[in-house]
């Protein structure tokens, strides 16, 4: 069971080099007709298709027993090469993207070129919450005996559960004036905001590890004029279903108007949560494959990150996240791969094929 390093590292190479924010359509197409060209040279069969101007793939057997779930494109912003350029220095290699995940797209790939009965769903609008293609995902995986997906590990370890994430928005209308002139005959939608983000805030509990955490704001249109709308975005993280369901809740129960200001909450995107109880078997027999490998062990562990993964354990579909490579730094310009992790993963991934297949025909 080899597999030539050299030739991963340069598929890879040629990824990296193609820039794919979420956000740029162009972008993601053409990393789309990189893969389809890889998996077409390692004589893969390759659907293509696209779903509201996202591209998405499906590589090998439609129906096959195993399902590698994977998403080309990324956080970095346009130009990131330009801090974070593409090299391979003392084993390891860099650039935006890197680590998570092309490199688990190319141990995928080159894994599928071996082995048979597993395929690989490609999408491109995971680092915004796959809305659009969760419905996909879900239909594939309720098919599958096993999912795996080649997000990037945890130092060595694989990852065994994963919190669930939840996007909010809130919104405040208030009633724009003059600031300077007539700012009493406003309602400051701002002020108002500004006073339900701590509330919303302190929603989160840690005793429970459950997060509640605004990030992005906006508000007002000129400098001299009471701002009629502000808005902000809660990032929610939490191990539990339950959990979820409190925090949604109590958003809108209590982030209610303020002064003479509205309040809107919607909820923008959700990844239910990924508990253990979906990976225990996986786990084990990952274990078993590396020992037989001569891999060097690993342990299961928790991470605090969703994937897509949360959609086919939610499911009940089994699945083992953080099968890609090993690294650091991602969504950071200091983002690297090892190499040698490339050839040592992609054998335990078709190790791991191989036992879900020999389970399904025994």
């Amino acid at each position: 069971m080899t597999f030539n390093s050299s030739t991963m590292v340069a598929d890879l190479r040629t990824l990296v080099l193609c820039e794919s924010p979420t956000s740029d359509p162009e972008r993601l197409e053409a990393c789309a007709d990189l893969l389809v060209s890889q998996a077409q040279g390692l004589g893969l069969l390759v659907e293509r298709t696209s779903r509201e101007g996202f591209p998405v793939l499906f590589v090998g057997e439609r129906d096959a027993p195993v399902l590698i779930l994977g998403h080309l494109d990324t956080v970095h912003p346009l130009g990131t090469l330009t801090r974070n350029p593409w090299s391979e220095v003392d084993g390891r290699v860099t650039g935006p993207g890197v680590l998570d995940m092309k490199s688990g797209l190319v141990i995928a790939l080159h894994v599928l070129a071996q082995t048979s009965g597993a395929s690989l769903l490609i999408t491109s609008d995971e680092e915004i919450g796959s809305g659009v293609s969760r419905p996909l995902i879900e239909e594939v995986a309720s098919r599958a005996r096993a999912v795996f997906v080649l997000e990037s590990a945890v130092g060595r370890d694989i990852k065994i559960a994963r919190k669930g994430v939840g996007r909010f928005r809130l919104t405040c209308r208030g009633r724009a004036a003059h600031a300077g002139v007539e700012p009493h005959r406003g309602a400051n939608a701002l002020v108002g905001l500004a006073e339900l983000v701590s509330r919303g805030a302190a929603l989160g509990d840690s005793a429970l590890e459950t997060t509640v955490t605004p990030t992005v704001a906006s508000a007002g249109s000129s400098v001299n004029t009471v701002p009629d709308l502000a808005s902000v975005v809660f990032d929610v993280r939490a191990w539990t279903s339950a959990e979820f369901e409190r925090i949604e809740s109590a958003l809108s129960r209590e982030l209610r108007s303020v002064a003479d200001v509205t309040v809107l909450v919607e909820r923008l995107s959700y990844r239910p949560p990924f508990e253990k109880e979906s990976s225990v078997e996986l786990l084990r027999a990952a274990k078993v494959v590396a020992d037989l490998l001569e891999i060097p062990p690993f342990e299961g562990v928790a991470s605090g990150g969703g994937s897509d993964g949360n959609f086919t354990a939610a499911l009940g579909v089994p699945t083992l996240d953080g099968l890609g490579a090993v690294g650091a730094g991602a969504h950071t310009d200091v983002e690297w791969v090892s190499v040698d992790s490339l050839e040592e993963r992609a054998r335990l991934l078709k190790g791991l094929i191989e036992y879900v297949t020999s389970q399904e025909n025994s």
